[in-house]
Formats: C-alpha cells, structure tokens, sequence
C-alpha cells in the first residue's frame, strides 16, 4: 500500500493524466497515509465504532418525542447493544 501511494504522489502513469479523480484520490492517500498505513500494520479498524455511531445518530433522529433522559439512556443501550452491560441481573 505504501508503494501505491508513493507512486500516486510522484505522479500518475500515462495515459492517466488527465483523470482529475486519481489525482484527489493520490492527494488523499498521501494526506491520510499514515492512518492508512496504521491499519495494515495492526490491523485495527473504527468500523465498530462507526457502526455503534451510525446506529445512535438513527435513534436521535427517531427520538424527537422523549423527553425523559433516563429512557433516551436506556434506548441508546438498546440500540448500540451495551444494554447488558448496564444491568447486573442479566
């Protein structure tokens, strides 16, 4: 990956000069590359968390009528899964 991404910042093959679109994406890569490189090397992810995340901001949007901030809690454990956690009878 880190070969592609040095290739991408000297310059695009020929032929492909004239794709605007690889050129951002070269730019992209080399402003991102060490974040990039990071997954490859351990492997980690924030695919979870942006799962989780995702899951919260679709319960914010539906959530417009509770008013009550225990039950808003509540239904955010529920939606991202962390209900069991919560509750030591489970």
């Amino acid at each position: 990956m880190a070969r592609v991404i040095n290739t991408l910042r000297k310059g695009l093959p020929k032929g492909l000069e004239e794709l605007e679109e690889l050129a951002q994406l070269g730019r992209t890569l080399w402003r991102r590359r060490t974040d990039i490189l990071a997954y490859f090397d351990i492997g980690a992810s924030n695919g979870p968390v942006e799962a989780i995340n995702g899951r919260l901001e679709h319960l914010r949007g539906i959530a417009l009528g509770l008013r009550n901030l225990e039950h808003y809690i509540l239904r955010s454990l529920i939606q991202s899964g962390q209900l069991q956690r919560r509750i030591n009878a489970l």
